[in-house]
């Protein structure tokens, strides 16, 4: 189907909505909806809270479930099953809604089709695919954890121009600039949990939190700690700032090199609904989640200084030859402050 020029501009806002939820949604995708009535919107609203309404429900309430007439766009295909809340299809085909515009199908297999058919079956007008790369974007997070049972991670790390992340000592505070460092809290506010490991605990005592907004709760902290080094309660990840749970020998599968499984370790962490995590660590567990294939963004921080030869490289992994290079496409090369920000992934 063509899709308007409204269609459009009316599936944009309801993107643009969706990402109101970003901080209370939880374990759920975000979502946003937008309801017309001869060209003209009369309803807005997006999904606010996990276990509540969902996005179309909350822009039914606008007009009363009385959408007799009604063109509604929505980011995600509705839902056709009973969770904490009642299927969204139900309450469209119930509120007499004429025509459905959906972004995306919903990759969970409790609907993946189903509400569209439902919807149809009804005598629904349904089309599908109106800005679906954005809307795919949005809920990355969602789509893998629901492919994969893991969650998309994105491994930011901040180096000098000869590629240095921290002295041999440990010592990396700060590499970047005050500007790098505030798009680093904007990054984590992005994301529901932030690994690192015991090492940067020891060496940083860092407090692991998006300092920006009082009002949005603070990602989960999460510490690989393999050696089961994390002992002193006052370190700063142990604040009432946020919650934070250590992977150790005690909960979690261990190796036959002694190190952590990192596959099951995100697949916990899928288990507790977490879409979105931030990999802020140093050279030793950067390399190994790239070894096990489990980063899929890189955002790099280059700052334009040199810390010479005594320094630790951003990613620990034994390549002896040219030839084993590992290849990353960039998709994005920004200045923030003084310092080059690059988003890449891997080819």
């Amino acid at each position: 189907m063509a899709f308007s020029r409204q269609d459009t501009e009316c599936m944009a806002l309801a993107l643009k909505l969706s990402k109101k939820g970003r901080a209370s949604v939880g374990a759920n995708p975000m979502v946003g909806c937008v309801i017309t009535r001869d060209g003209k919107i009369v309803a807005q609203d997006y999904h606010r809270q996990y276990g509540k309404s969902h996005a179309e429900v909350n822009a039914l309430d606008q007009i009363k479930h009385q959408g007799k007439g009604t063109k509604l766009y929505v980011t995600l295909e509705p839902c056709s099953h009973q969770g904490k809340t009642p299927p969204c299809t139900k309450a469209l085909i119930k509120a007499g809604v004429k025509n459905v515009v959906v972004a995306m199908p919903d990759p969970n297999p409790m609907v993946s089709g189903r509400g569209v058919k439902l919807l149809k079956d009804a005598g629904i007008e349904v089309d599908i695919g109106l800005l679906q790369s954005e809307a795919m974007e949005l809920n990355r997070g969602f789509i893998k954890r629901m492919e994969t049972g893991m969650p998309f991670v994105t491994t930011k790390i901040a180096m000098s121009l000869d590629g240095g992340t921290a002295m041999s000592s440990g010592e990396s505070q700060w590499i970047t600039s005050d500007a790098a460092r505030l798009d680093v809290h904007k990054l984590r506010s992005n994301n529901q949990a932030i690994m690192t490991g015991s090492g940067t605990i020891i060496n940083d005592n860092p407090k692991m939190t998006a300092r920006l907004n009082d009002s949005e709760p603070n990602p989960l902290r999460v510490i690989v700690d393999s050696g089961n080094k994390i002992t002193d309660q006052k370190l700063n990840i142990f604040s009432s700032d946020a919650s934070t749970l250590v992977l150790n020998d005690g909960n979690s599968k261990i190796l036959s090199n002694g190190k952590i499984d990192l596959k099951l370790a995100l697949i916990k962490l899928g288990e507790m609904g977490i879409n979105n995590l931030l990999l802020e660590a140093g050279s030793g567990l950067n390399g190994a989640m790239l070894e096990a294939g489990l980063i899929d963004e890189f955002i790099i921080y280059t700052a334009p200084v040199i810390l010479g030869s005594e320094t630790k490289p951003m990613i620990e992994i034994p390549l002896t030859k040219i030839s084993e290079k590992i290849q990353l496409n960039i998709l994005d090369i920004r200045k923030i402050g003084e310092d080059i920000k690059i988003k890449a992934v891997l080819k």
